[in-house]
């Protein structure tokens, strides 16, 4: 089976101008026509390579400026790469930019007529499908007044309703999913997983680096422009945010100190992985369960390709909301992790877990002692469940006891009461 999209090598090029330039011909007589011309260029892209087969759905994720949206563009033809090649086998449905080719003066049905044939589909198509098109947007109350009155996500409704409805071979999608209620969304994220499953390629650029893992098998991390690393969503996107996590806590700590960048760290970030976490009992034993108060031991195992000096290790237990329950790292422990190279283990032995009742998900994240860069991170690695001791309330339940005190007018005071200690 030919591959649906193949990217050899890609690379464009953008020229970037004098902030004072002449904005009009008579300053530009007045000035000289010489600030007219670029003052430097730059790569937006270079040397991007990768291929998509059919029915794969590839994320791409970096920074800001990284080069994602650009990538999308000379996919679906808006614009000619200065180097490489770009090839694509079959339709291409793209949703690049949020109301682009819709005009506010013509009713929602008139747009959904005109973006269908610029879409792909003949003009039949549309009539033959245009009653699904607007039932899948939920806009039938609103289809026929101009579309100057929609809200911004009501605007995306009817772009993503033709998309899917030219039922392309490729489809592109540039940050969209994130406008529009949660209904909606969980609606498209269906869908686009029934062209999925019937053989379309899907290239979605996306910040929600949990929407990443959840619908993509790959993922693309652009850097600068360059392909910082390509390969297994949940590995790349772990390490992305391991990297970003270092990079927030290294300016957190200085943000005068000269530290290296995010560029110049790419070549430390296949240095060290994490291959396992397993959760254990007193006994050694794997388990997913535990009374409140109980030990718990976490074995994190890794392979380090190179010789790493320093190295810290965070163990996170969240919540099922996302709330941080409490951070561990090695950092913060008498012994300092360093010379690691090969294939280890290190355990956490919590002598007392004492949360409540519940169920709670590990994150697992590896990074320099100093928080210079990330090697790797790894979220809801591991669940567990967390055994009710009555309390409901609150995060955690800590040793405690109760002690009763009478207060009487009599010379005598009774002998106090304990009452009994909490189980840990």
């Amino acid at each position: 089976m030919r591959d649906a999209v193949v990217v050899q090598n890609l690379g464009k090029r953008f020229r970037r101008f004098h902030a004072d330039r002449p904005w009009t011909f008579h300053e530009a007589l007045l000035r000289g026509f010489r600030k007219l011309r670029p003052s430097e260029c730059f790569w937006g892209l270079r040397d991007v390579s990768f291929r998509i087969a059919p029915g794969r759905m590839v994320g791409v994720i970096g920074r800001n400026g990284a080069g994602k949206s650009t990538l999308l563009r000379l996919i679906g033809g808006v614009g000619l790469p200065d180097e490489g090649s770009v090839k694509v086998q079959g339709r291409i449905g793209a949703l690049l930019n949020l109301g682009a080719g819709f005009h506010p003066d013509l009713t929602g049905r008139e747009n959904l007529f005109i973006n269908g044939v610029i879409g792909g589909l003949t003009r039949r198509e549309v009539v033959s499908q245009i009653d699904s098109i607007i039932a899948f947007s939920e806009l039938e109350d609103y289809i026929d007044s101009p579309l100057r009155v929609y809200s911004t996500g009501m605007q995306m409704r009817p772009a993503f309703s033709i998309a899917i409805h030219a039922q392309p071979d490729i489809l592109l999608i540039d940050e969209v999913l994130a406008v529009g209620d949660l209904s909606f969304q969980r609606k498209c994220i269906d869908r686009i997983s029934q062209l999925k499953s019937k053989g379309c390629a899907i290239v979605l650029v996306s910040h929600e680096t949990a929407l990443v893992q959840e619908l993509c098998e790959e993922a693309l991390w652009l850097c600068a422009g360059k392909l910082a690393a390509h390969g297994p969503a949940e590995i790349v996107v772990g390490k992305y945010i391991a990297e970003t996590d270092a990079e927030a806590e290294r300016i957190l700590a200085s943000e005068s100190s000269a530290g290296s960048s995010l560029e110049e760290n790419l070549s430390e970030l296949l240095e060290l992985e994490i291959t396992g976490v397993r959760l254990l009992d007193p006994l050694g034993s794997s388990t997913a369960e535990i009374d409140s108060g109980d030990p718990l031991s976490i074995e994190i195992s890794y392979i380090s390709r190179r010789r790493v000096d320093t190295l810290n290790f965070q163990v996170y237990i969240n919540r099922e909301d996302g709330m941080v329950c409490c951070e561990m790292g090695t950092q913060t422990s008498a012994s300092t992790l360093s010379g690691v190279y090969g294939e280890g283990r290190i355990l956490l032995h919590i002598e007392q877990l004492n949360l409540i009742g519940g169920v709670y998900h590990l994150a697992v994240g590896a990074y320099k002692y100093d928080w210079s860069s990330g090697y790797d991170y790894r979220e809801k690695v591991k669940s567990f469940r967390v055994s009710p001791t009555g309390t409901r309330l609150g995060i955690l339940l800590p040793p405690h006891r109760w002690e009763v005190k009478y207060l009487q007018d009599s010379e005598t005071e009774p002998a106090p009461v304990e009452l009994p200690s909490t189980p840990g």
